[in-house]
């Protein structure tokens, strides 16, 4: 795997974005030339249509990625691909568009870009057609053999069996004869060479998933195995590179503290994420300011109450704030004063309540939040003191999630649906933890790309 700003990206992920916008590029030269050739001009050098050649590809390739388009499903599905690219080129041309009313010279001409649009959706099929015809799914799976029959090498069997995973285990070798949770697992002593081993077995990758490793590491036949270029892992690393969670059941406080995460020697990051947040919420208060009222008046038609409701959050460094959300339950939801966790088919939610809560119109006046500076856009969401108190007595960790500035959307929030439990908060814990620490500002743009997914296919919105 590539690690793209401390964040992990298949490889084959990666070559394939890299093909797909060199397919982009393509198009829209292809599109120039036809242009002109009907038109009867000279096209002119390459050199004097870069800037419009870049940007359709850039938009496009942005779109894809909030579609999904990289996701595990997109490259599984010839058919969900489809629909996801359709919905990125109806994306693209909105952003071409707002791009070409803003920079008239920094875009195609109509013409042109109709031409482009349709050469790249051609091209962009036919490649995702190519590849499920030829290599399909294998070609995005990698190899690996683990160490360890037990309960946590059972664990990493389940990880590749779901739908979508990127693995194929060649094997376990049972380190041990206590190690029997995994049936089918080679026991070490039958293997004469494990170097050879897992050469013969085509493995890319080893990962340690033993039960107990003090005094059990096997380091010469480890260190055999990376001298043949064969990558060597433990589970707790493996794991949060494959699943972007910081996995809490093999996850223990010397790992994260002498881990390369949390890095604190970020300000220029920092300072760029907070001239960010001012300029998008004053942009999107602005133009989300009629939404925001018509939902409010919508609401207040619909139910008795407040158009707004204000509630105490817990923010960065664990100190308290208030935020402001459109209300979206009835006035009585929490009648006996006791924070209540919100379900699926809630009964408490009004009916433009479940509309505006879909659409996440209720999180606009948060915006101010952001402005102000105890909010960012991206980072964990932020919780109620009683559930917090409640979590960080259960849950190992969780202080640590308050390290970051807490976000309108998340690492979380758009790869786990919305919870309602402590084992959900479990989960999505995880995914924080990830969050804050590998932070980067491409980290970032991934989130508020996939955000645009969420909000476009709502399927955990409560």
């Amino acid at each position: 795997m590539f690690r793209l700003f401390k964040h992990y990206v298949p490889r084959a992920v990666v070559w394939l974005a890299l093909l797909e916008f060199l397919a982009l590029l393509a198009s829209a030269e292809g599109a120039w030339h036809l242009y002109a050739h009907h038109a009867d001009f000279d096209p002119g050098p390459l050199s004097g249509r870069l800037l419009p050649l870049a940007t359709f590809a850039v938009a496009n390739s942005l779109a894809m990625m909030a579609t999904g388009m990289y996701g595990a499903e997109a490259l599984r599905s010839m058919r969900f691909a489809t629909a996801r690219l359709l919905a990125a080129v109806s994306l693209g041309v909105i952003f071409l568009s707002v791009v070409g009313f803003l920079f008239p010279t920094a875009t195609l001409w109509r013409a042109n870009s109709l031409y482009a649009m349709a050469m790249a959706i051609a091209a962009l099929f036919l490649i995702r057609m190519v590849l499920t015809q030829t290599a399909g799914t294998d070609a995005f799976r990698r190899r690996i053999l683990v160490l360890g029959a037990g309960a946590r090498a059972a664990r990493l069997r389940t990880l590749a069996d779901q739908p979508g995973s990127g693995l194929t285990i060649t094997g376990f070798v049972a380190m041990t004869a206590n190690e029997r949770a995994v049936q089918g697992a080679v026991p070490r002593e039958t293997i004469d060479s494990l170097s050879d081993h897992v050469v013969a077995l085509g493995a890319g990758e080893v990962v340690l998933a033993m039960e107990e490793r003090r005094n059990a590491l096997p380091l010469a036949d480890l260190l055999r195995v990376k001298t043949t270029g064969v990558h060597v892992n433990d589970i707790a690393s493996f794991i949060e590179r494959e699943t972007g969670r910081v996995d809490l059941a093999t996850t223990n406080p010397s790992a994260l503290i002498f881990s390369d995460g949390f890095s604190a020697g970020q300000r220029i990051s920092k300072a760029g994420k907070r001239l960010f947040d001012i300029a998008a919420s004053l942009a999107v208060l602005i133009v989300g300011l009629p939404l925001a009222v018509a939902a409010g008046i919508a609401v207040k038609l619909d139910s008795r109450g407040p158009a707004l409701y204000r509630q105490p959050r817990v923010g960065l460094y664990g100190q308290s704030y208030d935020i402001w959300k459109i209300r979206s339950m009835r006035t009585d939801a929490e009648a006996a004063g006791k924070a209540v966790w919100a379900s699926e088919n809630d009964p408490r939610i009004t009916r433009v309540g479940r509309v505006i809560r879909k659409l996440r119109i209720d999180e606009l006046p948060q915006l101010w939040c952001v402005l102000k500076g105890e909010m960012s856009f991206v980072g964990p969401r932020p919780e109620r003191p009683d559930f917090v108190d409640e979590l960080e007595r259960q849950l190992p960790f969780y202080a640590e999630r308050h390290m970051v500035k807490p976000g309108l959307t998340g690492w979380a929030q758009i790869n786990y649906p919305y919870g309602a439990s402590v084992e959900d908060a479990r989960v999505k814990l995880e995914y924080d933890l990830y969050y804050a620490k590998n932070y980067s500002p491409f980290l970032d743009l991934l989130i508020l790309l996939q955000t645009v997914r969420v909000v476009l296919w709502p399927e955990g919105a409560r």
